[in-house]
């Protein structure tokens, strides 16, 4: 694992997927179940890939609990880059197909969504697609993969960022941090106060922000690049 500090190696786990990683169910459906609402999400097969990856195969591990009534728990431990092992956990119940399998597939990738593994998908639009019945369920054709990969990719370019309000918050940020920081040293006092608040900010955005802490005081010319 070569990551400086547990912040980038959670920034990592955060990244989204490529869209061929990504598959869709169907949510809630019209009277004539002609329509439905696609959900993005990854099976546990990536998830545990995501694992590896960025954490090395031994630098993580999962362990099973019961949950509250007919449920269970998943307990997903990562080993920090200072050594230390950090612990998060999530659960779930049975599914309609494979129960019990299901439930430890569904508990494992909620408790890597606490570890920002595919967190994004659930911000990501659930837009209406056309159906076809197959057995007793319906699914989602193949002529409908190109416009969620479409939508996916557009939302994959905009993870760490939020939604508009987070955007404008930030904006107006970065607007009095460039007005009123204007050398090195000024920079360098803000990092110190506010490092507690800077892991609170989106991936992108905390990112953006220390570059262009970074490029306070550059020439104009370097700044710009």
């Amino acid at each position: 694992m070569n990551f400086p500090d547990a912040q980038s190696l959670f920034d990592a786990l955060c990244e989204p997927f490529p869209s061929e990683s990504v598959d869709w169910r169907v949510g809630s459906m019209d009277k004539e179940k002609l329509e439905g609402k696609a959900l993005a999400y990854v099976d546990a097969r990536t998830v545990m890939d995501r694992l590896d990856s960025i954490c090395g195969p031994d630098n993580w591990a999962c362990n099973y609990s019961p949950g509250c009534g007919p449920s269970i728990v998943c307990n997903l431990g990562i080993r920090m880059p200072n050594g230390e092992w950090v612990w998060k956990a999530d659960g779930a119940g049975a599914t309609d197909v494979e129960g019990e399998k299901g439930m430890l597939s569904d508990a494992l990738k909620r408790a890597a969504v606490r570890w920002g593994v595919g967190r994004y998908l659930y911000e990501l639009d659930s837009p209406w697609v056309a159906l076809k019945p197959k057995g007793r369920s319906f699914v989602i054709p193949d002529s409908e993969r190109k416009k969620l990969d479409e939508l996916h990719e557009q939302a994959a370019q905009k993870v760490g960022w939020g939604g508009p309000s987070g955007v404008a918050a930030y904006r107006f940020l970065l607007r009095v941090v460039t007005e009123t920081i204007t050398q090195p040293s000024d920079a360098d006092q803000f990092r110190e106060k506010y490092k507690s608040m800077f892991p609170l900010l989106r991936v992108a955005m905390r990112r953006h922000l220390e570059s262009q802490l970074e490029r306070v005081g550059q020439p104009q010319s370097q700044a710009a690049e």
